[in-house]
């Protein structure tokens, strides 16, 4: 799976902004969809994921604030961030996991990454 993100930009503090991630292939072949990201410094972190069946997750931090969503069609991940953070500020990666059953480890897929930056 191939995986191109795009959308990042520089916000100022309470702004919004929307990545996208499109992926080579269909969306209902991929058993779980996620976004991460990395500050300078710091561990990249999972922030959103959702699963084939819609079930989301959202990571503390941005619970109420970004939405985590997936257009089908178009093979595309969204992640909507609203009132949007100085410490929001990082690389944001766009994840996919297929599972292969069995023994097998799943296989994981990530996207170049997109710059966020928001200005206080």
């Amino acid at each position: 799976v191939q995986l191109q993100a795009s959308g990042g930009g520089l916000v100022q503090a309470g702004g919004s902004l929307r990545v996208s991630c499109v992926a080579s292939r269909s969306l209902y072949s991929i058993n779980v969809l996620g976004w991460y990201r990395q500050a300078p410094g710091k561990q990249r972190e999972l922030v959103a994921s959702i699963i084939i069946s819609g079930s989301v997750y959202y990571v503390d931090s941005v619970k109420g604030r970004f939405t985590i969503s997936r257009d089908n069609a178009k093979n595309t991940l969204y992640l909507q961030m609203e009132s949007l953070k100085p410490e929001d500020t990082a690389v944001y990666y766009c994840n996919a996991r297929v599972f292969r059953g069995g023994y097998f480890p799943e296989d994981i897929y990530w996207g170049q990454g997109t710059q966020v930056t928001v200005s206080s």
